[in-house]
């Protein structure tokens, strides 16, 4: 069974409250209704086989609450309270947990979201769940809602998680590791951009797992196709693509997200948009255009070619290596992008 099926099998045994807004699958949180308050609340695991860096121990650990915090922010809220289960690796000394744990206090700091509590574990490999408790600004923005027209657009660059990964595959290349060994790649914590976001958004989904799982998330649920291109790569991506000699449609395919926030925006309502994101000095960036579904709906442009991905069905968690989920992924892009 795969991942979907597995989640919808949960969802049949085990009864969801009455109070419950969301189904399944419709928003990055699950929202409750609770004395007319929509809360939201949201859960996320992260372990070895996500393909974080492990040299630095605050930026994991900032990565990590980001992370948490960012499926809030998709659903149009504020992140208020924050706590986890932690396991620590059999390598995590006094030095190393101390900076974890900064790097989660300096991220909920930023987010002004208090820490509640937990749970403590050790273990051989680390662990870390992070459960993250918000409350909807208005009205709850779903993954649900985006219409052919609509406007795609992204809260940053792309790339940065599936960079992270690239290093971690790479890291006995000696040219690579001189370059980017010592470099500290911190996700962006969206809070501005997320208020506005709210506000002008038909759909909302945060890139966890990566750009393309994202677009296919809105594209599924909404019964609509896309047409993107102009993706905007962070410059590393770039020049690790030139140094690997792999194709950086790598860096927007791949499944180790950035946790930026990718939302849609009604053509009727762009303007406004982009206004007052003006007046913010906020940057988003345009993808492409919501269409209608057919055969050829998921196209994407990029160096004068025109790719369909409707046929691209290939998942990490189908592969017992990440070396041979990469294999299939740029056996993939040869085959379909001559």
């Amino acid at each position: 069974m795969n991942e979907i099926d597995i989640i919808k099998r949960i969802n049949q045994i085990i009864p969801r409250n009455k109070n419950q807004l969301n189904n399944c699958f419709e928003s990055d949180s699950e929202i409750i209704n609770m004395d007319n308050v929509q809360l939201l609340v949201n859960v996320d695991d992260f372990s070895k086989e996500d393909m974080f860096r492990e040299n630095d121990p605050y930026v994991l650990g900032w990565n990590l609450a980001v992370g948490g915090i960012s499926d809030i922010l998709a659903t149009g809220g504020v992140p208020k309270f924050y706590s986890h289960a932690m396991t620590t690796g059999k390598n995590w000394d006094k030095v190393y947990i101390d900076g974890f744990c900064s790097g989660i206090a300096d991220a909920l700091n930023e987010a002004n979201v208090s820490f509640i509590g937990g749970d403590l574990s050790k273990s051989t490999d680390w662990r870390y769940t992070a459960l993250v408790i918000g409350k909807a600004l208005d009205k709850p923005l779903l993954r649900k809602g985006a219409l052919a027209g609509d406007s795609i657009y992204v809260s940053g660059e792309i790339g940065l998680g599936n960079f992270e990964a690239g290093l971690l595959l790479e890291s006995e290349n000696q040219v690579i590791n001189e370059m980017y060994g010592s470099k500290k790649n911190r996700f962006s914590l969206r809070l501005l951009e997320a208020e506005i976001i709210s506000q002008f958004a038909s759909a909302c989904i945060d890139t966890s797992d990566g750009a393309f799982n994202a677009l296919n998330a809105i594209a599924e649920i909404n019964n609509v196709g896309y047409k993107v291109n102009n993706i905007p790569y962070i410059a590393e991506c770039i020049q690790l693509s030139t140094l690997l000699s792999l194709p950086k449609i790598i860096f927007f395919l791949c499944e180790s997200g950035e946790y930026e926030l990718l939302f849609t925006v009604n053509p009727e309502r762009e303007d406004a948009f982009l206004k007052v994101a003006k007046t913010k000095n906020l940057t988003f960036f345009k993808l492409g255009k919501i269409v209608p579904i057919s055969s050829k709906s998921k196209i994407m442009y990029e160096d004068n070619k025109t790719i369909n991905l409707s046929n691209l069905n290939i998942r990490a968690r189908d592969f017992k290596e990440p070396g041979d989920y990469l294999k299939s992924i740029i056996e993939w892009i040869q085959i379909n992008t001559q």
